[in-house]
């Protein structure tokens, strides 16, 4: 698939999320890179039940189909267990980026964990060269703002966005993201 860069995107958790809610932000996305990316969209198991096992059970085989270069994309719940499965167990291709959306953050401040609790040396345990983005809705009524600062702690090198007047959708507007994705803001 030469020329073309693959988008991983993990959708977030409940009822109706893939087809109701997070479809609308693969879709901003993937019109917002064009056509030069492959966005992929898997549903995750059980979405109104998330459980960090099944999900990153899902994510690893997903990624284990990616090519050198790819970028993983979470959207809350999803963008959570992506970054916990990745720390975990870092994936065999070498990935351009990480970017969470919306991510609520499982440890001390944050949610308490019932299956898991973030690491306080997250950042060490990504993928090496990896660039890493968080982005937040600053109206995000979901996960609260402040799970960015959170994640700016335990990922010392992530560059965080926080974005004023956005939602837990970032109201399905993407631009951001993909300006983060693209070669251009490298």
């Amino acid at each position: 698939m030469t020329g073309t860069q693959q988008i991983l995107f993990i959708q977030g958790g409940g009822a109706g999320a893939h087809d109701e809610w997070d479809d609308k932000m693969v879709d901003s996305l993937s019109r917002e890179l064009g056509d030069e990316y492959e966005v992929r969209y898997p549903r995750m198991p059980d979405e109104g039940d998330p459980s960090d096992a099944r999900w990153s059970r899902a994510i690893r085989r997903e990624m284990a189909d990616l090519e050198d270069g790819a970028v993983v994309v979470g959207h809350s719940v999803g963008g959570t267990t992506l970054v916990h499965a990745l720390a975990e167990q870092p994936p065999e291709r070498r990935l351009a980026a990480i970017v969470l959306i919306a991510a609520p953050f499982v440890g001390q401040g944050g949610w308490p964990g019932d299956e898991f609790e973030l690491p306080l040396d997250l950042g060490a345990r990504l993928p090496h060269g990896a660039r890493v983005h968080v982005f937040h809705g600053l109206e995000d009524g979901t996960a609260p703002p402040s799970h960015a600062d959170l994640y700016a702690r335990v990922i010392p090198q992530a560059q965080v966005h926080r974005l004023p007047g956005r939602d837990h959708q970032l109201n399905n507007d993407l631009s951001e993201v993909a300006d983060a994705i693209s070669p251009d803001s490298r």
